[in-house]
């Protein structure tokens, strides 16, 4: 493992229940509206509070996370300039983090054992899609898939095994999990309501986020350019993880061990922390912890350092909120500003953290860094970090093929 070997993100791509794409999730983002949970149209989902966000698409019963990953992956290929030709020039990995698979093919009807698929094979069909030969990782480990996913693919350029990996999350409607989570009491009635003072759990959400990882030098290699659209390549500067070992479902109550994760992925440069996309589920426990985590990390400046809460916006996109929310992450850098949150009735008085309301905020010019949080059952903690300007990379904004390396 060479941690000397610079790791870039030069695509993203992203699909939610605003729509395909990730100048939609912007709009969506920048216009910072309340958006209702749906019902499913499924018969089946007999439960108190059968809510989720859904993808704009009618048909449960298709192959929907397949579906939403390979969307977000071509945008992403695009974005990053990488079409056929240059991804079989490359040794190109897939790591994709989920909650469940592809549940689709088991959950229709009443389900059949005779029927019954692998549902973790995600990777493996984005692989046989687009013809690539290399590693290929399925990450199961609940909420906090995509950031480990991220940590992988930064892993396999670092070591060598890979120039390219596609890299995020995806997740789909699940009768499965939607009904657990009502067994768990831990849906709320209205929406996902972070950091709210009367919030009472979670909302699920379907979609996907896509990056597209790369060393440094391949980006050069290629062509990576100036095309003079402002767009810049990003830096994946770190991914730390952890894990409580202590409950299957709660967060440690001391927060020892998100608080280790957020502090070896910041590094000794918290000043420079721009921007947090918080995991913020809705739920009692989770948005204090975390809350007192970034007072723990970020000392006096967590009452100032803008929060952008991506599942206020979303819901709860199980396995694909950590990539989805990198993406938001990628985009607040590559616009320079911080969106206006989904309007607070009234904010959590334990909750000390700065949830810009009203207007953006713009992003200073010495903190291009957004940190972004990821928790899950089974203790599994991960931050990521995302560095803008393309001085801290060594690489001219915006993407291209051929030209000129910089």
């Amino acid at each position: 493992m060479n941690r000397e070997v610079e790791v870039v993100v030069t695509g993203v791509g992203a699909v939610t229940c605003h729509g395909a794409g990730a100048d939609t999730l912007w709009r969506a983002m920048t216009a910072a509206g309340t958006r209702l949970p749906d019902r499913p149209a499924d018969p089946l989902a007999r439960m108190d509070l059968p809510l989720i966000s859904l993808v704009p698409d009618p048909d449960l019963a298709a192959d929907r996370a397949t579906r939403f990953a390979s969307l977000a992956t071509a945008e992403a290929l695009a974005d990053a300039g990488l079409d056929a030709a240059a991804l079989a020039a490359a040794r190109t990995a897939v790591v994709l983090g989920s909650c469940m698979g592809e549940p689709g093919t088991n959950e229709r009807g009443r389900g059949d054992d005779r029927a019954w698929t692998p549902p973790f094979r995600l990777a493996g069909s984005l692989a046989a899609e687009f013809g690539l030969f290399g590693a290929v990782h399925d990450v199961g480990n609940a909420c906090a898939a995509g950031a480990y996913a991220l940590g992988i693919a930064a892993d396999l350029v670092r070591a060598g095994m890979a120039d390219v990996v596609i890299a995020g999350g995806s997740d789909a409607y699940s009768r499965v999990a939607l009904g657990c989570f009502n067994r768990l009491g831990a849906v709320d009635p209205e929406r996902c309501r972070p950091f709210e003072s009367d919030r009472n759990g979670t909302v699920f959400a379907e979609g996907a986020g896509i990056l597209v990882v790369e060393s440094a030098a391949h980006a050069r290699e290629r062509g990576v350019q100036e095309p003079g659209d402002g767009r810049g390549v990003l830096r994946l500067s770190a991914v730390a993880w952890s894990c409580d070992a202590d409950h299957p479902t709660a967060p440690r109550a001391d927060g020892e061990q998100i608080v280790r994760a957020m502090r070896e992925a910041v590094g000794g440069a918290a000043d420079d922390i721009g921007c947090v996309v918080p995991h913020g589920t809705g739920t009692r426990l989770n948005d204090v912890l975390e809350s007192r985590a970034l007072q723990c990390v970020l000392g006096e400046r967590a009452a100032r350092v803008p929060l952008y809460s991506l599942k206020a916006l979303l819901g709860h996109a199980g396995g694909a909120s950590a990539a989805l929310a990198a993406v938001a992450a990628a985009l607040i850098l590559r616009h320079g500003t911080v969106p206006p949150n989904v309007p607070l009735k009234e904010q959590d008085p334990e909750c000390a953290v700065a949830l810009p309301q009203g207007e953006p905020v713009p992003l200073p010019a010495g903190a291009r860094r957004v940190l972004v949080n990821a928790y899950g059952f089974g203790g599994n903690n991960a931050s990521v970090v995302l560095a803008g300007s393309a001085d801290a990379v060594g690489l001219g904004a915006g993407k291209g093929k051929g030209g000129v390396p910089v």
